[in-house]
């Protein structure tokens, strides 16, 4: 009964010095422990380049400490006894002890990153989503606009939607007044808005590529610079053209439609850009276009499942693509995300908006079917690239075959083949930000 008695009180008292309530005798075991830990690192890194009679003296204090433990001994012989042995430690310490207070906050930071590069190098990865090839599964950048100024949130409501959404504001606000026209370049059913590349710095520090389009209001120009990876196009044809090309298919501007509908065009001087009407007539200092841009979609990647198990046919895929020529020509080893439609030995094709995986349609995921029967916002998979109408692929070994889920407006592997398989990295898992109704599980 008294051990047990002991072991309550024991574990009592270490509970009340977690919460911080302890009394002294109890607070002073704690750091003479604390210091007799420290000097047995000092004695077994320093023992051998010590001279015997600092080695002798050391062993002696940490003896007294250790003994004074034993006997539970009053706060007041542990606390002369700690003394003493701090002053042979700052004898004998070198690089030990004492150590400054920079020196012990780089080696919290250096084990911590340490930790979370291991964690990410071989279990789980964040991943945030840059495009919309996968839309409307996962979202990549994506426009809300607001037609309206009374629709625009103010200052507190952006507040909540940076926080929420990563909503980041963009306004565009008229140097003049007349009507805003657009500019197109390209034929009828591949036009598209023009702009010029500039050199930007994200959260004000790091540099990054910005893509910077204008607008006209009557003869004035008016710019605007957005994320590289962001498609201002969705933007501009969601305030100006919504009915123009379905809003659920975010894809190049129709130009054929947008003049179907009687806008009109007339070519600019130099006989290459039009100029399309969009009948908006703003006055100076209102916006000619507000949106927020709301950030991609941020997941944890599963790493460490593909190292025991080969990924499954419909399951998001994330992989590098350094090993991939289409795409490390234009842009280096990136990581992608795509979903996985074959595995080597497969035969893939596309037919009426479905897939087709060794002449039976694909399953494997909801998406395949809800592509199929082109359901809400899945606009079906087209035959493009290496799935041209009557085309098929067949998978090589050592490899995969992946494609968008919003295969109007992603390349894919109908573009730039096939997915090495040492450069696949694993499947995404969860969404954590943001706090959207993709939240949660990924699909």
């Amino acid at each position: 009964m008294r051990t047990e008695l002991s072991l309550i009180s024991w574990a009592g008292k270490k509970l009340l010095a977690f919460v911080g309530l302890a009394d002294a005798e109890q607070k002073m075991r704690d750091n003479a422990a604390n210091w007799l830990e420290l000097a047995g690192k000092v004695y077994h890194f320093r023992r051998d380049l010590l001279p015997a009679a600092q080695v002798s003296e050391l062993q002696a204090n940490m003896a007294a400490v250790r003994e004074l433990l034993h006997e539970r001994a009053g706060a007041e012989k542990l606390k002369l006894a700690i003394e003493s042995l701090e002053g042979v430690l700052r004898r004998t310490g070198g690089s030990i002890y004492p150590k400054s207070g920079l020196v012990e906050n780089v080696d919290f930071f250096l084990v911590a990153a340490i930790v979370i590069l291991g964690i990410r190098t071989y279990f789980v990865q964040p991943f945030k989503i840059p495009t919309n090839s996968m839309w409307p599964t996962y979202n990549g950048m994506t426009p809300e606009v607001f037609r309206e100024a009374a629709d625009e949130p103010g200052v507190l409501a952006q507040a909540a939607r940076l926080v929420m959404f990563g909503a980041v504001p963009k306004r565009i606000t008229a140097p003049a007044d007349g009507e805003v026209w657009v500019p197109l370049v390209g034929g009828e059913g591949s036009a598209f808005v023009p702009y010029r590349t500039v050199s930007g710095r994200t959260w004000l520090v790091f540099p990054t590529t910005l893509k910077e389009y204008t607008l006209l209001v009557g003869r004035e120009p008016v710019t605007v610079r957005v994320p590289e990876d962001f498609d201002f196009e969705w933007a501009v044809r969601d305030a100006f053209f919504p009915n123009a090309t379905p809003s659920r298919e975010p894809a190049r501007f129709d130009l054929g439609r947008v003049l179907a509908q009687g806008k009109g065009a007339v070519s600019a001087d130099d006989g290459h850009v039009r100029l399309i009407p969009t009948g908006k007539h703003v006055r100076q200092g209102e916006h000619v276009l507000a949106f927020d841009i709301l950030t991609g979609d941020q997941l944890f990647v599963d790493r460490m499942s593909y190292h025991f198990v080969r990924p499954g046919v419909g399951s998001g895929f994330v992989f590098r693509t350094g090993n991939i020529e289409g795409i490390a020509r234009l842009y280096g080893d990136q990581y992608y995300i795509k979903r996985l439609v074959g595995v080597p030995g497969d035969e893939i094709q596309v037919k009426d908006f479905r897939i087709y995986r060794n002449g039976a349609p694909i399953t494997g995921a909801e998406t395949f079917e809800k592509n199929a029967r082109r359901d809400g916002n899945y606009v079906g998979y087209r035959n493009q690239g290496l799935l041209s109408v009557g085309q098929k692929v067949h998978v090589p070994e050592h490899s995969y075959f992946a494609m968008g889920d919003n295969s109007s407006n992603s390349a894919d592997g109908r573009y730039w083949g096939f997915v090495p398989a040492k450069d696949v990295v694993g499947r995404p898992i969860f969404v954590y930000f943001p706090f959207t109704s993709h939240w949660g599980p990924a699909r």
